[in-house]
């Protein structure tokens, strides 16, 4: 799949100083997992309630190699391949395992932020032909409602100022940037491309501004 060189963006997020505590710290313990054992600490975001996840391995203070992802149930937990949330997330933690430390911050702002019901109906609205930011659009919501303020407070709370990002979105490059995270590196994160998620990789590079020119 070809990717235009110059693609559009969305607007960036209107940025204001972090000038109160976001989050709230409320628990942690060690999980094991297939890439290796991690602590699972567990934060509630105070504006919202919604309860947040870093999951950490190793020694993170200071640099550390970093995933700032956003539930996707379809996806994360049932293996869904209309997207590539749920690959990214295996890469970042395989990533990890393999340099025996970093974070993923596991952010609870599903589809986008518009929630799993509406995920669905606009799942249903792609099926009837729409890509995935116009069914958001048709719906009443922007593209993308997500807000990356509250993982630049986790980032924060566990000593990491400096970070290597899986990520092919700028926006979480721009926003972590904004909020005093310094970005060390941008680590493209490869998927598999599938006949499911080509037109939604395709979409969220040329209407999302995505770096998902390893596509080809």
């Amino acid at each position: 799949m070809s990717i235009p060189d110059s693609a559009s963006k969305p607007p960036h997020d209107t940025l204001t100083p972090i000038t109160a505590a976001l989050v709230e710290f409320l628990a942690e313990a060690r999980v094991p997992t297939e890439h290796g054992s991690f602590t699972m600490k567990l934060f509630r975001e105070n504006s919202t309630g919604l309860e947040h996840v870093a999951m950490v391995m190793g020694d993170v203070v200071g640099s550390a190699l970093v995933r700032v992802h956003s539930e996707c149930m379809t996806g994360d937990v049932f293996g869904s391949l209309r997207c590539d949330c749920g690959p990214q997330l295996n890469f970042a933690m395989n990533a990890i395992g393999k340099k025996g430390s970093g974070v993923v911050v596991y952010l609870r702002q599903e589809g986008r932020g518009i929630g799993l019901a509406n995920k669905l109906r606009a799942y249903q609205l792609q099926d009837q032909g729409m890509d995935t930011v116009e069914a958001n659009q048709h719906l009443g919501f922007a593209a993308d409602l997500r807000n990356f303020d509250v993982a630049a407070q986790i980032l924060d709370h566990l000593g990491v100022s400096s970070v290597k990002l899986m990520t092919n979105n700028p926006r979480k490059v721009d926003t972590l940037s904004a909020h005093g995270v310094n970005i060390e590196e941008r680590v493209p994160v490869q998927c598999d491309v599938q006949p499911e998620n080509e037109r939604y990789l395709d979409t969220k590079a040329r209407k999302m501004g995505h770096h998902i020119d390893w596509l080809g």
